[in-house]
């Protein structure tokens, strides 16, 4: 019989328990396959898996109970309340336990985020598994269980929680920003699946999107996305990073016509020499930017920095090793840490590299990936002055003037600049909610704060933050 020898510890938190209306024991799982998911929000792997865990949470509805275990590598994601909003921005529907001080992970020996441990009807360990992939490794364990079990199994279904409301909000979880020759912007309304086209009063001009959850070509009104970020305008088209559905996405903003440029749904994984000028397909692709001819792909699931050319509409492998690591160099020896954000200075492109709180330079016409401020994946804070000492928690947005590049310090919930001429670091805003994006428009930024749902304007020399507040016309 398949079946563990060691019994899994109890799941003892001095945190809290989230998505449930109150603490469980594994006691109360006896007779239940028990899945424990250690994770934390802002890992891209961790955020890959999360179809899997669904689909087995439906396929074994019966039998199945799916824990997640919450251990957080950021400082900012240690909070109830940040692990609250991920729960809610990822739709997960199973209890997260708040392990913020890393005692479950220690008493399960986890190395890695992510990694799901498998526990048997009787409350013991039957083997952990790290990384992606879950859904295959996982499901013949459980149905082999399933029926090695079968006189034993409780198949009375468990009530973890009452339906968390989600935020009756205009925006939800807005994202990415670009803007038009006639200063209108381009808004990634992730949370909804939809991309809004504004005035700078904040009014709706057009939806694009249906606002469903899907991966379907069309009209505005039939087309649909999942958790679009990234966007790019260039010779009448808009270009998405249709992040959850591995694609790049273009709108035909004459003919009003959605279609789908590159990505197939799938995740694809390439590294070192694998997959060298051919066409490949992106992985949670987080943002866009156009230089000449091409369309510059921040690769955050693989890691790497893609190149679409405009002309064919193919994508191909253009810098990054494929390893999550801070490596400069060469443009393919070079590693990067789930880029998240793109800008440019010239034929230098900058990165923010968001799991290494980094940012980064591409020279485009030199080939060479350089780090003018961070050091690695666990160096991390919130410290202005010199680049040598400052530090920054987890960026995903970034816009540089002259020498100038203005960081969303998303979970220090801040306005950062380095001034690359001083080499220096200085706070310019803070009060904000995991800021995504920064835009420069009509002499100010345009900042999404995306927890709180909001839209602001930030004057370039106070600092002083004006809302937006979206709104539809009447006549829409």
């Amino acid at each position: 019989m398949l079946t563990g020898r060691v019994n899994a510890p109890d799941l003892n938190t001095e945190f809290d328990w989230l998505n449930s209306t109150r603490k469980w024991s594994l006691k109360e799982f006896r007779g239940k396959i028990v899945l424990l998911d250690f994770w934390t929000f802002g890992c891209i792997n961790c955020q890959h898996i999360l179809p899997d865990l669904k689909r087995l949470e439906q396929e074994y509805a019966d039998v199945l109970v799916v824990i997640g275990v919450h251990s957080a590598k950021f400082d900012a994601e240690k909070q109830n309340e940040t692990i609250w909003q991920a729960i809610r921005k990822f739709g997960i529907e199973h209890p997260v336990v708040n392990d913020a001080s890393f005692r479950l992970w220690n008493e399960y020996g986890i190395r890695a985020w992510p990694t799901v441990v498998l526990i048997d009807p009787n409350g013991k360990v039957v083997g952990q598994h790290a990384g992606e992939g879950v859904y295959k490794t996982v499901q013949p364990y459980i149905q082999k269980m399933k029926a090695e079990f079968d006189r034993e199994l409780n198949r009375e279904p468990i009530t973890f929680r009452d339906e968390p409301p989600q935020p009756q909000t205009t925006l939800l979880y807005p994202s990415k920003l670009t803007h038009d020759s006639e200063g209108h912007l381009y808004l990634s309304d992730s949370g909804h699946n939809r991309i809004l086209k504004l005035n700078q009063q904040g009014e709706v001009l057009e939806v694009i999107g249906s606002g469903a959850q899907g991966f379907a070509n069309g009209s505005y009104t039939e087309a649909t996305f999942y958790e679009p970020h990234g966007l790019a305008l260039y010779h009448g088209s808009l270009y998405i990073a249709d992040t959850k559905n591995n694609a790049i996405r273009k709108v035909d903003l004459a003919s009003r016509q959605v279609s789908t440029v590159a990505g197939t749904g799938e995740l694809a994984y390439y590294f070192l020499d694998e997959q060298l000028d051919v066409p490949v397909n992106p992985n949670s692709p987080w943002d866009l930017l156009v230089l000449e001819e091409d369309l510059y792909i921040a690769n955050a699931g693989n890691h790497q920095i893609l190149r679409l050319d405009l002309a064919t509409g193919q994508a191909y492998r253009f810098a990054g090793s494929g390893r999550e690591a801070l490596t400069d160099g060469p443009l393919l020896e070079a590693a990067f840490n789930q880029p998240s954000g793109l800008s440019h200075n010239g034929h230098v492109l900058y990165i923010a590299d968001a799991e290494a709180s980094a940012i980064r330079t591409l020279n485009t016409k030199t080939g060479m990936v350089l780090t003018p401020l961070g050091r690695g994946l666990f160096d991390f804070g919130d410290l202005d002055g010199h680049v040598d000492d400052a530090l920054l928690q987890h960026c995903v947005g970034l816009e540089v003037i002259d020498s100038a590049v203005y960081i969303a310090d998303t979970y220090n919930g801040k306005i950062k600049v380095l001034d690359m001429s001083h080499q220096r670091v200085r706070t310019l805003a803070d009060g904000l909610s995991e800021p995504n994006d920064v835009l420069f428009l009509n002499g100010q930024l345009w900042v999404t704060s995306t927890n709180s749902h909001q839209l602001f304007k930030v004057d370039l020399h106070s600092g002083v933050k004006e809302e937006v507040v979206v709104r539809f016309s009447e006549e829409s």
